[in-house]
């Protein structure tokens, strides 16, 4: 691409010094630079050195005519773009059309008015000046285009980089680390108080040890795919499987105004869901059930872990006590804390199923079992 001057710059060629002269004279009158050559291989290598605006060549010159140069620089795709008007002593049409055959943009036949001179001068440097202009503007949209293209693959990987985060990490989490990195304030150890669900399958260890492994792993899949969309739906906070058992928490990292509520709706769903695959299960000759726990109290969450690998976990009593209840859980029990029974006394059915004493606590806690919701 021609570099932008500006003064545009003639490259004049012609044998003869005397018409070099009077040419120069009447085009730096008007502004322009002037160059010169006084054959058709000076003109050549000035051309490729010095890639001027405009050329005006001189037709009849001795070794290398006027039509040999034109071909050879419109065969040049870095000098093509160079508008040509070439000079001849002749007005025959055979000299007119073989220069203009041979890419030239234009032609003034000797002697040759000024004002003609000058007019085709700047019509061709008008034409010129468009083609520089959108050159230069399609190469700033190349720039455009690449700069585009990294920030878009980046932001590729971003989305890849958290979908990833997304596959091993709760949601709410995942989405904190992507924006914030490892520095996010939530994995920074804090205190809060939670709801907890804990909820694991009846019957799963006794059907592990009789069935082949691609069946537990087949009912595992068919287990999470299914309760999975429901912990989203209710925003809550998968901290962990274990086997079996499932650990979410409601009010962190994200808080809301009704984790009880959240988790009890969740519960319910997720017995209703089970019930369903049960069926299908008990068709196949294996009796699994599904039991539920709810606590709510104040935990440690952060992250906790090593180098390479890391988890957010919730460490405090209120963990404790929630895998416990679903541990007392029968199939289809919904065991909660007296604490969440009074949270979602409005919107659920409960019934007192008396004091128990829970593996690990000191003494004995008022239990109650969720029917269903109210209607």
């Amino acid at each position: 691409m021609t570099p932008m001057r500006e003064r545009p710059l003639i490259l004049v060629v012609d044998d003869i010094e005397e018409n070099i002269e009077i040419v120069r004279v009447r085009l730096e009158a008007q502004g322009y630079e002037i160059a010169t050559a006084a054959n058709g291989r000076e003109a050549l290598e000035q051309t490729g050195r010095l890639r001027p605006d405009l050329i005006l060549l001189d037709i009849m010159m001795p070794e290398m005519d006027g039509i040999e140069v034109t071909k050879k620089i419109k065969s040049d795709e870095a000098l093509r773009a160079i508008p040509i008007i070439l000079l001849t002593a002749k007005s025959t049409i055979k000299d007119v059309v073989a220069g203009l055959d041979a890419g030239g943009d234009d032609y003034l036949t000797k002697p040759f008015e000024p004002a003609t001179l000058v007019a085709r001068v700047r019509s061709l440097l008008r034409i010129k000046t468009l083609y520089d202009t959108v050159q230069a503007q399609a190469a700033e949209l190349s720039i455009l285009n690449r700069d585009l293209e990294t920030r878009v693959e980046q932001q590729v990987q971003e989305l890849e980089r958290l979908r990833d985060l997304r596959r091993f990490l709760p949601p709410q989490v995942a989405d904190m680390i992507a924006s914030k990195g490892n520095n996010a304030e939530i994995l920074k150890h804090h205190r809060r108080e939670i709801v907890v669900l804990f909820c694991d399958l009846r019957g799963f260890t006794s059907f592990a040890e009789i069935a082949a492994p691609e069946e537990v792993m087949d009912l595992l899949k068919a287990y999470h795919s299914t309760l999975g969309p429901l912990i989203h739906a209710e925003q809550g906070t998968l901290e962990r499987f274990a086997g079996d058992g499932m650990m979410i928490f409601f009010n962190d990292p994200i808080p809301c105004p009704d984790p009880a509520a959240r988790a009890v709706r969740l519960a319910i769903a997720m017995r209703d869901s089970t019930q369903a695959l049960a069926r299908d299960w008990q068709l196949r000759g294996y009796s699994i059930g599904f039991g539920i726990g709810i606590s709510q109290g104040y935990a440690t969450l952060g992250r906790i872990g090593f180098e390479g690998r890391f988890d957010y976990a919730a460490i405090g009593t209120v963990t404790n006590v929630a895998a416990r209840l679903c541990s007392e859980a029968r199939d289809g029990q919904i065991l909660v804390t007296q604490r969440i029974a009074t949270e979602i006394d409005e919107m659920a059915v409960t019934t007192s199923l008396g004091d128990f004493h829970l593996k690990g606590l000191s003494r004995a806690i008022p239990i109650y079992n969720i029917e269903g919701l109210k209607d």
